[in-house]
């Protein structure tokens, strides 16, 4: 572009410069058909300056667009990612209290069956220690009893040969 620019530019002073003077000269001449082709490069060129500078300012406004656009997006998955965040947290939260509650009513069933078991063990233990106390008493009985024959019988005999 540069050097079309030059050129451009470069055969508009030249011919500025070589026909200042003739026109000087004449000024009542028409123009040339150089002139015209010339006039109307110079417009082209101007009118291809100033499409380029609006593509330019096109292509500016579209960055600052998408600038937006990502920015937004930026937004919007920060958003989403606080949203997801708070909403897992909030489950974690939830899951660790069931999860205390389950342990702690486990607990409770577990001291209850403890208790219960502890409980049956101590009847059984009294009932087992009862029976064997009833048991030894009645043993106790009988062998006094038997004690109590045998010492008749040895007094029956001893006062039979004492007699």
């Amino acid at each position: 572009m540069a050097p079309q620019k030059d050129r451009t530019k470069k055969s508009s002073a030249s011919a500025e410069e070589v026909e200042a003077p003739v026109e000087e000269a004449t000024e009542e001449r028409p123009k040339s058909a150089l002139d015209e082709v010339m006039s109307q490069a110079e417009r082209a060129y101007a009118a291809y300056m100033d499409a380029e500078r609006q593509v330019a300012k096109a292509y500016h406004e579209n960055e600052m667009q998408v600038a937006k656009a990502y920015k937004r997006a930026e937004a919007q998955a920060s958003r989403a990612y606080e949203s997801t965040a708070t909403a897992a947290m909030k489950d974690r939260d939830g899951a660790i209290a069931k999860a205390a509650k389950a342990r702690q009513d486990l607990m409770a069933k577990a001291e209850e069956a403890y208790a219960a078991a502890e409980s049956s063990a101590n009847s059984a233990y009294e009932t087992i220690i009862a029976e064997a106390a009833k048991s030894r008493d009645e043993n106790l009985e009988r062998a006094w009893a038997v004690r109590d024959e045998t010492i008749e019988q040895a007094w029956q005999i001893y006062s039979k040969i004492a007699r």
